[in-house]
């Protein structure tokens, strides 16, 4: 069968800003939802390259930057070493699996 037609509406400008969500909006209402509601501390996003981790090629999930509190090496004079909840939004590159970005590295 045909699609259904399409309704045309006359959206305020304010109505369609709303329906609009760039990635930037996305990201910020995420990363806002979890600070202001849940209290996490905003964490910057580390490089995709790590300069403090020899055993990392590059970040392949937005966990890595915190390995060094999941294994009790933070050094406890970091901002770091005092997070008890975080947010961020993590750059990655996914390699392996139904998504591979190495192979466009």
């Amino acid at each position: 069968p045909p699609p259904p037609p399409r309704r045309e509406t006359m959206a305020s400008p304010k109505e369609e800003e709303e329906l609009e969500w760039p990635m930037d909006r996305v990201r910020s209402t995420f990363i806002n939802f979890f600070a202001e509601k849940h209290g996490h501390t905003k964490w910057p996003s580390s490089p995709c390259v790590p300069h403090d981790d020899p055993t990392l090629l590059f970040a392949n999930a937005g966990m890595n930057q915190y390995k060094p509190l999941f294994l009790g090496t933070c050094d406890p004079n970091l901002e770091m070493s005092k997070l008890k909840r975080a947010v961020n939004s993590q750059k990655c590159i996914r390699a392996g699996g139904k998504h591979n970005d190495l192979d466009d590295v």
